[in-house]
């Protein structure tokens, strides 16, 4: 079956941190240290992966670009001297593509996790279920604590500013049930494979038909 293949558009300024910052000057001009705060407020930094301390590379990169345009620079008694920037046409129709291009296209990059899964076998299944253990308590706590915030919110902020808090309650919840149930059928041997698996941990001798897939694989 051939694989699915997806195109991912080649950005001038991919840095996650350039498309924060892109929605935040629709509003109004700022400068960097405005938007930062603006973005934290509205915990943008949970929503994408920000490394603040790239924030000025990267506005300059928008600049650079002719996504963002400075306005002024201004200096508030002995403070730095602030340059404050806006959004240019360019730039909104940047972030608009930008925008429409993460809604429908799937983002299939594996996850860290799912490397882990692929080669679980480097460890035996007890200590694969002790470890799945210890991920169900951090994904619990994850779960409780941004279904708290979400709450809270709610009586403020409308839900069409909410909706990605939404998404990460599924997902969340998708994970720890099945993670859960894959800690609990190697916990039982429920899984197939996991005496098998036990026994190569112990004594090293990898039974036939595993090595026989091995074998295979390595065609």
């Amino acid at each position: 079956m051939d694989e699915e293949v997806v195109t991912v558009k080649r950005r001038k300024v991919g840095n996650m941190l350039g498309l924060a910052v892109l929605s935040a000057l629709v509003e109004r001009p700022m400068h960097p240290y405005e938007m930062a705060s603006v973005l934290r407020e509205r915990g943008k930094d949970t929503d994408m992966k920000i490394k603040w301390g790239s924030l000025y590379t990267v506005v300059g990169n928008l600049e650079k670009h002719g996504f963002v345009a400075t306005v002024e620079s201004v200096r508030d008694g002995a403070r730095p001297e602030r340059t404050i920037y806006r959004l240019t046409d360019a730039g909104r129709a940047e972030l608009e593509d930008w925008v429409a291009e993460l809604l429908a296209e799937p983002d299939l990059e594996p996850t860290k996790f799912q490397a882990g899964l692929s080669i679980m076998a480097s460890l035996g299944p007890d200590e694969v279920a002790d470890l799945l253990t210890k991920r169900l308590t951090a994904l619990e706590k994850r779960l409780a604590e941004r279904a708290a915030v979400l709450e809270a919110s709610r009586a403020e902020v409308p839900r069409l500013f909410l909706v990605e808090g939404e998404y990460e309650l599924v997902l969340l919840r998708a994970e720890i049930d099945w993670v859960r149930g894959l800690r609990d059928d190697l916990a039982t041997s429920a899984l197939p494979g996991v005496a098998e698996w036990r026994h190569y941990r112990e004594t090293g001798e990898l039974p036939e038909d595993l090595t026989a897939f091995a074998e295979g694989g390595q065609e």
